[in-house]
């Protein structure tokens, strides 16, 4: 494989630092840039090129891209709050669509190769799963939208300026690193610092709403070939396990695994409140093509993935949730008391 100077955007969060890392390890000339809304200094690969970077703006973005002048990018940076958005649509807009916007674009002035969106399973909305990638995109909140149009933009201009270009639909991947200081998503590191701060979680809805989880270790792999393998160009694909759970079982899971199989102290039960509006009940999707394209294949289970965060969190220790300072750009009735309240 050819040594490649590429960029990874979200390069010091979850999925973006697990990828450098790869990279790096492969011998590429990796730049990573983030602007530490969501990521942390201690997952910055110190053998990357990394710079403090806030994709919302535009002329330093530009500067930037100026100078690197990757040949391919691997876009993961992104405000994935599917819930949240509906209360926050402006940041998430600005942090999604027009954040990717202001990177591809001096991208391909500078002779941009391939770009690897990572997109999201939000895409397809409220159609009965499990999703495959022939299924039109029909979303259902204003996180699905913005990820809507980052994928139709990059199909037009790959048309019209000559890149190419590979989608990922990535299921609710989880594992360490995560921030799990989050308190509007992903809902393993949720339950896990709750239980680390001594105190129970919330479900939203009846808890019998279907998920997969993808472990961070049975992601990383696949998103970095999809940028090297010519047979991935111009496809969408879905990347993760088509074993889905219910919220409730996964709630039991994380409560059995972080008490080693133990009683289970009453006050940290699930408490229920009322489902979050726009939410999608089901959601999963097929691996088929990701098996037929990269060889895509489930090598850690929910509960050994489980146990391994876990382990992680630990090691880690209580975080305090890192709320907007700013607070959301709409609170209504509808807003989750969780948020209001600031109950995780």
């Amino acid at each position: 494989m050819a040594a490649q100077r590429i960029l990874v955007t979200g390069a010091a969060g979850f999925m973006g630092s697990h990828l450098v890392d790869l990279l790096v390890s492969q011998g590429h000339d990796v730049f990573g840039v983030d602007d530490m809304s969501g990521g942390f200094w201690r997952n910055v690969n110190p053998h990357s090129s990394f710079t403090k970077l806030d994709l919302r703006h535009k002329e330093q973005v530009a500067t930037y891209i100026d100078e690197v002048k990757p040949s391919l990018i691997y876009h993961l940076a992104a405000d994935a709050t599917e819930g949240r958005s509906q209360f926050t649509p402006v940041t998430c807009t600005e942090r999604n669509l027009m954040a990717y916007l202001h990177t591809l674009v001096p991208a391909t002035r500078n002779g941009l190769r391939k770009v690897v969106l990572t997109s999201s399973m939000s895409v397809y909305g409220a159609q009965t799963p499990p999703f495959d990638e022939e299924m039109p995109t029909m979303p259902e909140d204003v996180y699905g939208v913005s990820k809507t149009a980052m994928e139709k933009t990059t199909q037009i201009l790959s048309k019209v300026h000559g890149f190419d270009y590979v989608i990922v639909r990535p299921h609710n991947v989880y594992g360490p690193r995560q921030n799990i200081a989050d308190p509007y998503r992903n809902v393993i590191g949720i339950f896990i610092n709750s239980l680390l701060n001594g105190k129970g979680f919330y479900i939203y809805g009846d808890g019998e709403q279907r998920r997969a989880f993808t472990y961070i270790d049975d992601f990383t792999p696949y998103i970095a070939r999809a940028g090297f393998d010519e047979g991935c160009n111009g496809q969408i694909i879905n990347v993760g396990p088509n074993d889905e759970v219910t919220i409730n079982k996964l709630a039991e899971l994380v409560l059995d695994r972080f008490y080693d199989g133990g009683p289970i102290p009453d006050h940290v039960q699930p408490k229920y409140l009322p489902p979050r509006p726009m939410e999608v009940r089901d959601a999963y999707c097929t691996d088929d093509k990701a098996a037929r394209l990269l060889g895509y294949h489930t090598t850690i289970d929910l509960q050994r993935g489980v146990q391994e965060m876990i382990g992680w969190a630990k090691q880690l220790g209580p975080q305090t949730p890192r709320y907007m300072e700013e607070g959301l750009e709409l609170t209504t009735a509808e807003t989750p008391v969780t948020w209001t309240k600031r109950l995780i």
